[in-house]
C-alpha cells in the first residue's frame, strides 16, 4: 500500500478523532440540570470510572504477561502490537464510557427543559457518536501505525521469538494477528465483567422494586438502582465498544492474512506471472485498508448530517436515516476503492488465479453483500424485538396467562428469530466464496462492519437513553419529561437489540473469516477436513464449551444478584422507604463490582486457554475443529439470547405504556411481564453478547499461535 493511501486514511482517522473531541467537549458544556440531577449523575460517573480502574488493574497485568509471552517465544515484535491493540481497544471503550456519562443526564435535562423529542435526541446521539466514531477511528488507527511502524505487509519474510525460532511465522502477519488479539482480550474482559455487573444489579433491582415492594421502576430508594445505572456504562457502552472494536480490526486482519495466504499459494505455482501476480496482492493488502477508512469517512458524513438535520417526533426514522446514509455512502466509496486498487490489473490473472468471476468488481461486490446482510440481519432483528411488529406485541398479550405463557411464547419468538438471519449469513457467505474465493469471504465480513461507527453509535444511542429516563424517574422530574424518555427508552432498546443482532451477526463473519485463514496458515490447499475423526472431535467439543460457558456465565450473574437482592433488603428499612434517609449507594456499587471482578477472569481466561490446549496436545486439525464447531453452536445460541431477551424487554415495556388495556404497572400482567424480561435480562445482555466474543477470541488465539502448533503438538 503506497504511503499515500497511508495519508488519505490518516487524514479520515484524524477528521473524525477531532469530531469526536468537539462533540465530547460540547456535551460537557451543556446544563446537567437540577441539584439532584446532578448529585446523581455524580454517582453514576464516579461509580463507573471507579469499576473501570480497578477492573484494569487485573487487564493490565494479564495483557503485560502475554505481551511477554509473544515477544520472546512467538515474534520478536508481536508483544509490542499485542500491547498496542489492547491500548487502542482501552481508548475506544473509556471514551465512549466517560461520555455517556456526561451525555445521560444533559439527555435528561433537555428533556426537562425543551419537552421536545427531537432535541433530545440530538443530545444522546451526539453522545452516542462519541463511543461510536471512537471505536472505527482508534481501532482503525492502531492497525494503519501497526503496519506504518513495522513495516507493510509482506509475504517474503520469516522469523522467530526472542529465545526461539520456529519455522513458518511470519512477523508482518503475527504483528497484524497480535494487535487483533490484543483488542480481542479488552474486549472480552469488558464484557463478562461488565454484563455480570450490570445485568446483577439490574434483575437484582426489578425484584426489590417491582416484585417484592410495589416501588416505581427506578426509584432512588433502591439502591440497586443506581448501580444497575452504572452497569449500562460499563457494559453496554464500554463493553459494546471493544466488542465491536474487535470485530473491525480482526476482519481486517483476516483479510490481510488471507492476502498474504493466496500470494503464497499462487506464487510457486504462475513464477512466470510473478509481476502481476505482486500487482494484485498489493491491491489485496490496500483495499481492505481503504474500504474501512472510506467506511469510516461514511459514518462521520452519516451523522453529522444527523446532527444537523432538524429532528422530528419518530427517533426511529431519524436514526434508521443516518445508518441508511453512512451504508449507501459506503458502497458508492467501496466501489471507487475497488476501482483504485484493482482496475488496472490484468483481469486474466483475477480469473485464472483469485477466481474472481466478476473482475476488479467482485471484492466490492462481496463487500455490498457484507453491508446488505448487516441491514437485512437489523431489520429482522427489529421485526422480532420492537413493539412496532407482531412478535412482541404477541408476547406481551401473553402475560395476563401468568409467567409460565411469557417464558414459553418468549423461546418461541427466540427459537423463531435465529433462521432468517443464519440464512442471510450463509447465502452471503456462499456467494461471496463464488465470486472471489476466501478473499471475497473475509471482504463480505470486512463490508459488514465498514460502517460500524453508525451502528455502535445507534447502539450507544439506547443506554444513553435509558440512563436518562432513569434519571428522570429517580430524580423526581415531572410526568411529561418520563414521557420523552420512555419513548426515547423503547426506541433504545430496539436500537440495543439491533445492535446485539448486528454484533453476532459480524461476530459470524469475523469468526469465518478467521477460520478460513487458520486453515489456509497450515494447509497449502486451504482445506480441513471435516469427515476427519480428529475434526469431528474438536467440533463436538467445541460445541459442548458454548453450553458450558453459557452456563457458567448465566450461574455467575445470578448469583451476584442474589447476593446484591439480600444487600438491597437489608438496606430498605422504614426510614429508607418513607423517604427520610438516603441508602448507602457506595456499599451496594462497591458488592457489584467486587462480585463483577470476582468473576470475570476464569471465563475470559477458558476462551484464551481452550484453543492453546488443543493445538499443543491434540494438534492444528482438532483446534479447526473445534472453532468450526463453538461457530456453529454460538451463532444461533447467540441470536437466541439476544432477541428473546429484548423481545421480553420491550413487551414489559409495552404494557407499563398502557398499551393493552386493562393491564398496566402494578397488575399480575404486568409483575408477569417483569418476570420475562428477568430471565431475558442475562440473556441478552451477559451470555448472547460474551458468546460472540467467545468465539471470536479463540479464532484469533487459534490464528496467532498456529505456526507455533505446528512446531510443538504432543500427539500426532
Amino acid at each position: 500500500m503506497s504511503i499515500a493511501w497511508y495519508i488519505v486514511v490518516f487524514a479520515i482517522i484524524a477528521a473524525t478523532i477531532g469530531y469526536v473531541a468537539y462533540n465530547f467537549f460540547r456535551i460537557r458544556k451543556m446544563p446537567e440540570g437540577t441539584k439532584e440531577m446532578v448529585e446523581m449523575a455524580g454517582i453514576i460517573r464516579s461509580g463507573a470510572n471507579t469499576f473501570m480502574k480497578t477492573e484494569y488493574r487485573t487487564i493490565v497485568i494479564v495483557v503485560i504477561l502475554l505481551a511477554a509471552v509473544f515477544s520472546l517465544f512467538v515474534e520478536k515484535s508481536s508483544g509490542i502490537t499485542f500491547l498496542f491493540g489492547a491500548l487502542m481497544s482501552s481508548c475506544a471503550c473509556v471514551i465512549g464510557m466517560r461520555s455517556a456519562t456526561y451525555a445521560n443526564v444533559r439527555t435528561a435535562n433537555k428533556a426537562r427543559e425543551s419537552l421536545s423529542i427531537g432535541e433530545t435526541v440530538k443530545v444522546a446521539l451526539c453522545g452516542g457518536s462519541i463511543s461510536g466514531l471512537g471505536v472505527q477511528a482508534f481501532g482503525l488507527l492502531g492497525l494503519v501505525a501497526v503496519l506504518l511502524i513495522f513495516g507493510n505487509v509482506r509475504h517474503d519474510v520469516l522469523g522467530g521469538g526472542i529465545l526461539t525460532t520456529l519455522e513458518g511465522v511470519n512477523p508482518t502477519i503475527m504483528r497484524v494477528s497480535t494487535y487483533s488479539l490484543g483488542c480481542s482480550l479488552v474486549a472480552m474482559f469488558n464484557r463478562v465483567a461488565g454484563g455480570n455487573y450490570t445485568k446483577a444489579a439490574d434483575i437484582s433491582a426489578d425484584i426489590l422494586a417491582k416484585v417484592r415492594n410495589d416501588l416505581p421502576e427506578d426509584d432512588s430508594r433502591v439502591p440497586n438502582v443506581i448501580a444497575d445505572f452504572i452497569g449500562d456504562n460499563v457494559n453496554d457502552i464500554a463493553g459494546n465498544c471493544s466488542d465491536l472494536l474487535e470485530s473491525f480490526v480482526a476482519t481486517i486482519s483476516a483479510t490481510l492474512m488471507i492476502a498474504v495466504i493466496l500470494f503464497q499459494q499462487y506464487e510457486g505455482k504462475l513464477a512466470e506471472a510473478k509481476a502481476a501476480l505482486e500487482g494484485v496482492f498489493n491491491g489485496t493488502i490496500a483495499y481492505p485498508v481503504l474500504l474501512a477508512g472510506v467506511g469510516l469517512l461514511s459514518c462521520l458524513l452519516g451523522l453529522f448530517y444527523a446532527a444537523k438535520k432538524k429532528m422530528g417526533d419518530n427517533p426511529s426514522r431519524e436514526l434508521n436515516l443516518a445508518t441508511w446514509i453512512s451504508a449507501g455512502l459506503t458502497v458508492i466509496l467501496g466501489l471507487g476503492a475497488a476501482a483504485v486498487c484493482f482496475m488496472n490489473v490484468d483481469a486474466a490473472i483475477l480469473r485464472e488465479t483469485y477466481g474472481w468471476t466478476a473482475g476488479w468488481t467482485s471484492p466490492w461486490i462481496c463487500a455490498v453483500l457484507g453491508i446488505g446482510s448487516g441491514v437485512a440481519i437489523g431489520s429482522i432483528t427489529e421485526y422480532y424485538t420492537s413493539t412496532d411488529y407482531k412478535p412482541t406485541r404477541a408476547l406481551a398479550e401473553m402475560a395476563p396467562e401468568g409467567e409460565a405463557f411469557v417464558v414459553t411464547k418468549g423461546d418461541a419468538i427466540g427459537s423463531r428469530s435465529c433462521l432468517l438471519p443464519v440464512v442471510v449469513i450463509g447465502i452471503a457467505l456462499f456467494v461471496s466464496g463464488k465470486l472471489a474465493g476466501t478473499y471475497g469471504v473475509a471482504l463480505a465480513s470486512l463490508g459488514m462492519l465498514a460502517f460500524v461507527g453508525t451502528t455502535v453509535s445507534i447502539d450507544a444511542f439506547g443506554p444513553i437513553a435509558d440512563n436518562a429516563g432513569g434519571l428522570a424517574e429517580s430524580c423526581h422530574l415531572d410526568a411529561n419529561v418520563r414521557v420523552i424518555t420512555d419513548k426515547l427508552d423503547a426506541v433504545g432498546n430496539t436500537t440495543a437489540a439491533v445492535g446485539k443482532g448486528f454484533a453476532i451477526g459480524s461476530a459470524a463473519f469475523a469468526t469465518v473469516s478467521l477460520i478460513v485463514s487458520y486453515v489456509g496458515n497450515y494447509s497449502s490447499e486451504m482445506m480441513l477436513n471435516i469427515a476427519s475423526f480428529v475434526v469431528v472431535a474438536g467440533a463436538i467439543i467445541g460445541g459442548a464449551l458454548v453450553e458450558y460457558f453459557s452456563a457458567m456465565l448465566t450461574d455467575n450473574t445470578i448469583e451476584s444478584a442474589k447476593l446484591m437482592a439480600d444487600e438491597g433488603d437489608k438496606q430498605l428499612t422504614p426510614e429508607v422507604l418513607a423517604g427520610k434517609k438516603t441508602p448507602d449507594y457506595n456499599r451496594m456499587i462497591s458488592l457489584a463490582a467486587k462480585q463483577a471482578l470476582k468473576k470475570m477472569l476464569v471465563p475470559s481466561v477458558l476462551a484464551m486457554i481452550i484453543p492453546v490446549i488443543g493445538g499443543f496436545v491434540f494438534g492444528v486439525d482438532f483446534v479447526g475443529g473445534l472453532l468450526i464447531g463453538a461457530t456453529i453452536v454460538a451463532i444461533p445460541r447467540a441470536l437466541f439470547m439476544g432477541n428473546s431477551g429484548g423481545a421480553f424487554d420491550n413487551a414489559k415495556k409495552y404494557i407499563e405504556s398502557g398499551a393493552l388495556k386493562g393491564y398496566g404497572k402494578g397488575t399480575a400482567a404486568h409483575k408477569a411481564a417483569v418476570t420475562g424480561d428477568t430471565v431475558g435480562d442475562t440473556r441478552k445482555d451477559v451470555v448472547g453478547v460474551a458468546l460472540d466474543i467467545f468465539i471470536k477470541t479463540m479464532s484469533t488465539v487459534a490464528n496467532t499461535l498456529v505456526s507455533v502448533f505446528r512446531n510443538f503438538t504432543l500427539i500426532r
